[in-house]
């Protein structure tokens, strides 16, 4: 099954980028087949605030509600760590 590609992460997701960063996700993911696995290319990020998890943990609800797996790849460190101090890590991986 070929998975759904979502728009890369930008190199700087904060407050002022994160809504329409998310809505470009969206109108991706309206074309997309229920149940198609999505990934997110996450390797360019490098500045980033807690608005960057937000629309990470939106992005994973998302793929919830349709039924679909999906993949982080290039997740940087820095993403991994603040994930851990809000205590939502685990959610980034599945």
């Amino acid at each position: 099954m070929v998975a759904t590609v979502l728009p890369p992460l930008p190199a700087t997701l904060t407050q002022a980028e994160a809504e329409a960063y998310l809505a470009r996700c969206r109108a991706a993911i309206a074309t997309a087949p229920a149940g198609v696995p999505w990934r997110l290319d996450a390797s360019a990020l490098h500045s980033f605030d807690s608005s960057a998890l937000a629309v990470l943990l939106a992005l994973r609800r998302e793929a919830a509600a349709r039924g679909a797996a999906w993949h982080i790849d290039g997740l940087p460190d820095r993403v991994r760590v603040l994930a851990g101090l809000y205590g939502v890590a685990e959610l980034l991986t599945a």
